[in-house]
């Protein structure tokens, strides 16, 4: 199996995750067999390895709920919807700044060809 997350998560390698993820939804893929999904309940780290404490994930008979995983391993946490919505109205509002400016400019230029 190979899991590469969704289109609404972004990849964020272990080593990068700190206190700021912490109550975030995460995928990951631990072994060959496995996915897991659950929400960051804790971190801790080593030059190595980071330790990530789930809730949501153990309980079951073969469930864990925490996980050892290489600094290097990718990891999969959901995208922030505000964050998401904020950089998209960003970037309407400098499209639409941008098609004004060309309107602006085209009148200006209009009017200045009819005063000639």
């Amino acid at each position: 199996m190979e899991y590469n997350g969704s289109s609404t998560e972004k990849t964020v390698l272990a080593g990068e995750l700190d206190r700021r993820h912490v109550g975030q939804s995460v995928s990951f893929q631990p072994n060959d067999f496995t996915v897991v999904f659950g929400t960051i309940a804790g971190i801790a780290r080593t030059e190595a390895l980071v330790y990530l404490s789930l809730d949501g994930v153990g309980g079951g008979t073969h469930l864990k709920d925490e996980y050892d995983l290489p600094i290097d391993h990718k990891v999969y946490l959901q995208l922030d919807p505000l964050g998401s919505a904020e950089k998209g109205l960003s970037e309407a509002a400098g499209f639409v700044k941008e098609k004004l400016d060309e309107i602006a400019r085209n009148i200006r230029e209009r009017d200045q060809d009819k005063t000639e």
